[in-house]
């Protein structure tokens, strides 16, 4: 196998790709990344010597790169990673999200198709996606992989179009396609504008935590490893033109959750952090801020045999105590973004 990862340079492509450096069957690695503001080459530093690892520092709106990149590594297989994935950021400014994850997923598809006309060897595209696409959920119920697609923001917009993208060529040409949709992840290396990281960085700055409206937003969290997990058993038994959610069933509130790192950071640093709960502060909600996500992930876990490991409290604590001990990751990314 010849692989092609996108967004490796990027919170969940990076720990992808510090995964399948070791996973057998792979000859070739093949880590595309633009290095925009959330992507780092520090992310995969540690495998960036691996003798399967090749890095290249290409745009998917470069065409004649991506086609490049695509022939010239023979790439078999491909997980598509790389996005614009920040909601505010989607929110302020949806150009660059309509041109990375529009644009950028159909040249990827594109050269993709044409270098493998014809070809007898096994394929596979996998289309990593978002449960954003299904749109806000009420308090009840599950979205599953037959929900209707109403996303509701541009960056969820911007996925969905991909994502049908990705199931037009499987209609039109049958290339391999298959299409993953994930809930919110967390863990290491996670560029800090999203939640999480966030919080983590102003209880131990003590800052202000700013949480959007009553803070009773839902949703449902899963750690980075399993995610990645996922990804390789989505890619390998994944079938084409089928779409697998992967969830974890772990719902909470967004004030909740910022409550429990709150009183983690207290319990694990009380030289540093003490009542830290004392720092939330409401702000003015986001606009068009779905209400709760939680995805049925019961397919993904029947067909194709895969499961969570990482319990949400053991996954946060191990997450809080990676960001103390690597400030000097926090700052360089910030002030680079």
């Amino acid at each position: 196998m010849n692989l092609l990862v996108t967004g490796g340079a990027g919170f969940i492509g990076s720990n992808l790709i510090r995964q399948l450096v070791h996973q057998d069957g792979i000859d070739v690695l093949c880590n595309l990344d633009s290095l925009s503001y959330a992507g780092h080459r520090a992310n995969f530093q540690k495998v960036a010597d691996h003798p399967k690892h090749r890095f290249f520092h290409v745009d998917l709106r470069d065409k004649e790169k991506v086609v490049e990149v695509v022939e010239q590594n023979r790439i078999s297989h491909v997980m598509h990673l790389a996005a614009e994935s920040h909601v505010d950021r989607s929110i302020a400014g949806p150009d660059d999200f309509i041109h990375s994850n529009v644009i950028g997923t159909f040249n990827l598809l594109e050269a993709c198709r044409v270098y493998w006309a014809g070809d007898s060897l096994e394929h596979q595209f996998l289309q990593v996606s978002t449960d954003e696409v299904y749109g806000s959920l009420g308090p009840s119920g599950l979205f599953t992989e037959s929900t209707p697609l109403a996303p509701n923001s541009p960056y969820s917009a911007s996925k969905a179009s991909g994502d049908l993208l990705g199931r037009a060529y499987f209609q039109t040409y049958q290339m391999p396609v298959v299409t993953t949709r994930c809930s919110n992840n967390y863990g290491p290396y996670q560029f800090p504008e999203k939640l999480i990281p966030v919080v983590i960085g102003k209880v131990l700055d003590r800052k202000p935590i700013p949480v959007y409206g009553d803070g009773g937003n839902i949703r449902e969290w899963i750690h980075v490893d399993d995610h990645a997990k996922g990804l390789w058993d989505a890619l390998i038994k994944g079938q084409p033109g089928e779409c697998y959610n992967i969830g974890t069933s772990d719902e909470i509130s967004n004030l909740d959750l910022v409550q429990r790192l709150c009183d983690l950071c207290d319990e694990l640093f009380p030289d540093q952090c003490n009542d830290s709960r004392s720092l939330i502060t409401f702000v003015k909600d986001r606009l068009g801020h779905d209400r709760r996500y939680a995805l049925d992930s019961t397919k993904m876990r029947r067909e194709l045999g895969w499961s969570s490991k990482w319990e949400l409290s053991e996954g946060l604590k191990q997450t809080v105590k990676w960001y103390h001990d690597h400030a000097d990751w926090m700052k360089t990314v910030t002030e680079n973004g």
